[in-house]
């Protein structure tokens, strides 16, 4: 059965991606406003939905700092990564790939000390 850590992981990479979708229709919707000038409809629909996924994201990335115990500047950059259009996606592919989307365990060392390791999220 997935614990919280695994679901927050996993929640937190699905938020990523629909923060970043909302930042590339954002963009092709200025591009339509101010370049070609044939509508604002893709700013209207694409902002009101990119506000509400970068209010998202950075909910469910300071919940993710806290459950999956990122250090203050891993928190830094995935807050820091929804700015800039699209960052959010490689942030996530290095979270996963560094173990960071994935549950902390306690693990003892041969001298008897807790050390962390990370399980990965689908395991």
């Amino acid at each position: 059965m997935p614990t919280s850590a695994d679901r927050t992981g996993r929640v937190f990479a699905v938020v990523a991606l629909v923060e970043a979708c909302t930042w590339a229709g954002l963009l092709v919707g200025m591009v339509l406003k101010h370049v070609t000038h044939t509508t604002e409809l893709g700013v209207a629909v694409f902002g009101r939905l990119h506000g509400g996924a970068f209010l998202v994201y950075v909910a469910v990335a300071l919940v993710a700092a806290v459950r999956l115990r990122w250090p203050w500047w891993v928190t830094g950059l995935a807050l820091a990564a929804a700015v800039p259009p699209l960052v959010t996606l490689p942030l996530e592919r290095w979270l996963r790939r560094t173990g960071r989307l994935a549950r902390p365990v306690a693990t003892t060392s041969d001298d008897g000390d807790a050390t962390r390791a990370t399980t990965p999220v689908g395991a």
